[in-house]
């Protein structure tokens, strides 16, 4: 499973993939598209590669980036899934509580 929380940890990565939503882009593209130099943007691109978010391809000289949908739809469901979990824990927690009635009730 991709490092989901890595990947979309850092703002320039999460506008490399909304870049990529709309289509693949060449290195040159995203490096175009922000004002950071082009060995930051191969950083950021190495990080999105590593877990997998993004894929790379060559045309003749040109690397082309697209969106691995796979993946995403992987690490979506799994990051769902722990959400909810931890959800339904703090909400069995809340009702174990009500329950016991160790709460103060300051209106009596």
């Amino acid at each position: 499973m991709p490092n989901i929380y890595r990947a979309l940890g850092d703002s320039t990565r999460r506008g490399i993939l909304s870049l990529l939503k709309q289509g693949n882009k060449t290195q040159k593209e995203l490096v175009e598209a922000f004002d950071i130099s082009q060995p930051a943007i191969k950083k950021h691109l190495k990080i999105l590669l590593e877990e997998k978010i993004i894929s790379e391809s060559m045309n003749g000289k040109y690397r082309i980036y697209s969106l691995n949908v796979k993946m995403l739809q992987i690490a979506y469901l799994e990051m769902h899934q722990y959400i909810g979990e931890l959800l339904d824990q703090q909400l069995v927690s809340l009702k174990n509580y009500l329950e016991k009635g160790e709460f103060r009730d300051e209106d009596n």
